[in-house]
């Protein structure tokens, strides 16, 4: 009886000391917070995961297949069209025939729908897959941090089923001279 009346007295005090506002604030600041870390990041040497998801054309693409025909880049990016997405995206796109030249397979992701991916791959005449991964699974199994439905800008080098390099951090500008030395380094 002495639980119910202190339950239904903090039911009640809740709503004067913890508004919705308070609630969404802390909530966009854990948000932030977890965007800005690598805690949760696949280290180098995991296994590659095993999932699948849709491409900009919504097909269903198994990333197992992609492995298992060489080394794999999947590279995680915010959002479809924006100035450092494109950045990124293009700069791959230029040094596309080196890198396909080397073995390596290309796997743009973010939780764009597949209809974005299909505009900013058409746009910009990306010559690689684009997933949408609208519900997040891919970023999730990666241990890519998202807030607000934008993944963190963050690259995996896949080779052997296993995750052979990655950087948590990635700077457009300097993203493809970074996977070059990471393919140089799988010889």
């Amino acid at each position: 009886m002495q639980w119910e009346a202190a339950s239904q007295k903090i039911i009640h005090i809740w709503p004067q000391r913890f508004s919705v506002i308070s609630h969404m604030k802390l909530l966009l600041i854990m948000s932030f917070l977890a965007f800005f870390t690598n805690a949760h990041a696949l280290d180098v040497g995991a296994a590659a995961p095993l999932v699948s998801a849709v491409d900009e054309n919504g097909a269903t693409v198994k990333f197992e297949d992609y492995y298992k025909k060489g080394p794999t880049l999947v590279y995680f990016y915010p959002k479809a069209d924006t100035p450092g997405c494109t950045k990124q995206a293009c700069s791959l796109r230029d040094s596309f025939e080196s890198l396909q030249g080397r073995g390596l397979q290309i796997l743009g992701v973010s939780e764009d729908k597949v209809e974005s991916q299909k505009a900013f791959k058409e746009k910009y005449h990306l010559p690689f897959l684009l997933i949408a991964d609208h519900d997040g699974a891919v970023a999730k199994a990666f241990g890519v941090p998202t807030m607000l439905g934008l993944a963190k800008r963050q690259s995996f080098l896949i080779s052997g089923g296993k995750v052979v390099w990655n950087d948590l951090n990635v700077s457009p500008s300097d993203h493809v001279a970074k996977v070059q030395a990471a393919m140089e380094n799988l010889k």
